[in-house]
This record gives structure tokens, sequence and C-alpha cells, in this order.
């Protein structure tokens, strides 16, 4: 299939969801485009299996998009980009040893649990998968999806300082999470194999200097190359004053961070949530940087809005390339408790210690367990497993995973936010 008959296709398919979840299902968009798009591709593999043209030519088609490389070298760090930009940074600032402990204490001992219970499930049924694979997946299951989280949080009425938290840890374990990924991947292909697109091909030395080495390289590195880069675009800004070049100069920003990463071999995620979060602080503070501060907002408002209904549909699109065998469908099925019970201890710990000091509001600990949504970025890494890591059972696993977040958790998230909601101190 040539690319434009390719790109043509999925245009009109994501196009066609959207206009169904608005007209039918009514959904918010990241669980309607989701479902939609889930229920097309039950249809797509019903007709191919019957050997329809036109349904095994929309399979092929499908199958030729590399997932991967569209989340990470294409919408990953627009999303990070613009989700930062609408953080209330004097908020995340107040909030800022929570939120960074618990995107880094949570997403660990989450890893950890995670790899243990999955070990122990899979040697259940037979699977001898090593441990380091099963840290692996817990690697790219942990961290909770930026973009699906703050598409949640966009229709759940949270209270500030709860959304604040939940905001800002999604956007940093969402980069340490890839970090985590590319330094356990490095390990498992220590002289051997590919590391995967999503750990930039690295193989990891096994003693912890080298470890840490390359742990502080894409993380540090990452937030220094965001900075830098943001003061840059910052710059640039300040010499015009006209929107349309002010846009052109955020786009080319965001592209520049991530190609500029990519070479360098540093977190483009957690550069472009550095970068959105600089340029959102610094405009916030000196509006005349921008010629038209509510302008700019909108505009990355609504980019944010497309790719992510776009990024959505191809995840639930993307299914049809799976080997839904039996076996590991009931592997999944059974992940998905095993996966909630780690986020859930893995969020009490660092909760019952912080809490002593913050004081935080009512309800902020369920918020923080069934609200964080597993999306596109953990499919994207299982698309990159190494050679060596069980890759189809793997997919299934966090597919599972992640539908049940996208459309159980997000349909229902909105209680427990309603519910917080009215407990908030603020709200007496």
């Amino acid at each position: 299939m040539e690319l434009l008959d390719l790109a043509a296709l999925l245009v009109c398919l994501i196009a066609a969801l959207a206009i169904a979840n608005a007209r039918l299902l009514r959904l918010p968009s990241t669980v309607g485009v989701t479902v939609g798009g889930l229920l097309v591709s039950v249809v797509l593999l019903a007709l191919s299996a019957a050997h329809a043209p036109l349904a095994e030519a929309a399979v092929r088609g499908i199958g030729q998009v590399d997932f991967d490389e569209v989340v990470f070298l294409g919408v990953l760090s627009f999303l990070l980009f613009a989700g930062a930009l609408g953080v209330d940074t004097h908020e995340l600032w107040a909030m800022r040893w929570p939120v960074l402990i618990f995107a880094l204490v949570a997403t660990a001992l989450s890893i950890a649990l995670v790899g243990g219970l999955v070990y122990g499930l899979l040697a259940v049924f037979g699977q001898h998968v090593p441990f380091l694979y099963c840290l692996l997946f817990g690697a790219l299951i942990s961290p909770t999806d930026p973009v699906a989280v703050l598409g949640m949080l966009q229709h759940a009425k949270v209270p500030p300082r709860i959304e604040t938290l939940v905001a800002g840890e999604s956007l940093f374990n969402d980069g340490i999470g890839v970090v985590a990924f590319t330094v356990i991947a490095g390990i498992a292909t220590a002289g051997h194999g590919s590391a995967g697109a999503a750990s930039g091909g690295h193989a990891v030395a096994l003693d912890p200097a080298g470890v840490l080495l390359l742990f502080g390289q894409e993380a540090f590195g990452g937030l220094v190359l965001g900075v830098v880069l943001g003061l840059v675009g910052l710059v640039a800004m300040r010499l015009v004053d006209d929107f349309v070049t002010e846009v052109l100069i955020s786009l080319g920003l965001v592209l520049a961070l991530t190609a500029i990463a990519v070479n360098l071999a540093v977190s483009a995620p957690l550069a472009a949530v550095a970068a959105g979060l600089l340029v959102g602080l610094l405009t916030d503070r000196r509006p005349e940087v921008l010629s038209s501060q509510e302008r700019f907002g909108e505009f990355w408002h609504l980019l944010d809005e497309l790719l992510n209904i776009a990024l959505f549909s191809l995840l639930a699109l993307e299914i049809v390339v799976v080997d839904l065998e039996p076996n590991a469908l009931v592997i999944g099925v059974l992940t998905i408790p095993l996966v909630l019970l780690a986020r859930a201890a893995s969020v009490q710990v660092p909760a019952a210690v912080l809490d002593r000091r913050h004081g935080f509001d009512p309800y902020t600990r369920r918020l923080m367990i069934w609200g964080g949504l597993r999306g596109a970025l953990g499919v994207a890494m299982a698309f990159t497993l190494p050679d060596g890591a069980p890759r189809e059972l793997f997919l299934v696993m966090t597919y599972a995973v992640v539908v049940f977040s996208i459309v159980v958790q997000g349909l229902t998230v909105g209680w427990i936010a309603a519910r917080a909601a009215a407990a908030s101190p603020s709200s007496h």
C-alpha cells in the first residue's frame, strides 16, 4: 500500500471513529475512539478471516504502521509539551517534592512488584520467562500514561491540588518509565541482541556504574536539553510579535528537541516536559513574550485534542497485528488485577510518609490509584521489546491492561473525582 493510500485510510478511519463517538457513544474522546477502534478491529479481523479483500488490505495497511515510531518520534513529545504547558506551574512548584517522590519511588516500586507478580503468574502457566524480562514488562506498564491521564482530568472535576499531583506525577513518571525501560533493556541485551527502538539500541554493562551512567545520561540529559532549548525558544519568541511565527517557533522547538534527544541518546519525553513547563511558567509570568497568550494556549490545546484522538484511534486499530492466542488472553486478563495491586501498593507507601507533612486532600490516594491510566506509551514500548523477550505474549498482556485502564477506569474515575470534589476543603 502506498504512503498516500495508507495515510488516507488511517485519517478517514480516525475521522469516522470521532464522528461515531460524537454522535452515538458520546463518551470522553479518549475512551470513545478507543472503544470504536476496538469494534472496528474486531470487524476487520472477522472479515479478514473470511478473506474479504478490502478488510485484508486494511489489515495489511495498519500492519505497515510502525506504532512505536509514531509514538516516540511522532506525537509523544508534542503531547507532553502541550500537557506541560497546561499545568499550573505555581501549584506544581508548591507540590514539587510529592510529585517527584511519587514519580520516582512509586514507579520504581511498581516496576519491582509487577516484575515479581508477573514472574509468578507466568510460572503458573508454565511460561519460564527470565525475571529480568518480567522487570522489563514492569517498566513498560508501570508508568501512568500522561496522555490518558491528562485527558481524564479534563473531564473529571478534580480538586486543584489533587489534579496537580496526579498530572505532575504522570508527566514525570512517563519519562522515568522510558528511562527505566531503556536501562533494563540495555542490561537484558548486554553483549547480545538489540535493545529496541525505545532504548536507542543501548547495551549496558552489568556493573552498577554502567547502569547509573546510562540513567543519568537519559534522565538528567533530557531535562537539561529541555531547559536549554526551552530558553532558546523563548528568546526567539521575544524577537517577534506575530502569532503564526510564535507557533512555528514552538513547533520547531518540539521537533528539534526530539531529534537532538534521539541523536544524543537522552530522554525526549523528559526534554519535552521540561521545555513545556519552562515555556508555560515564563509566559505566565511575562505574558508580553507572546503576542497573544490566549491564542497560543488555544492552538496547543487544539493540537493536543487532535493528536489524542489520532493516537488512541491508532492504538485500538493496531490490535489487528497482535497475535491474540487464547492462552495469552487468559494471562492478559489475570495481569490486570496484578498491575492494579502493584499500583495500589506503590502509591500507598510514599503517600503514607508524605501525608504527615503535606496533608493530602481526601480521596487523593484513590484517585492516584484508579486514575493512574495506562495508554499508548506502554503499547509503544511493548512493540520495541528486545530479542529474547516474549514479545507477542507481553503485547497481549499490555493491551489487556491498557484497554481495561482506558475503558473501565476511564469511565468510572469520574465518580471518585466527584466524591473528592465534595470532600475537598476548598469546596466548603
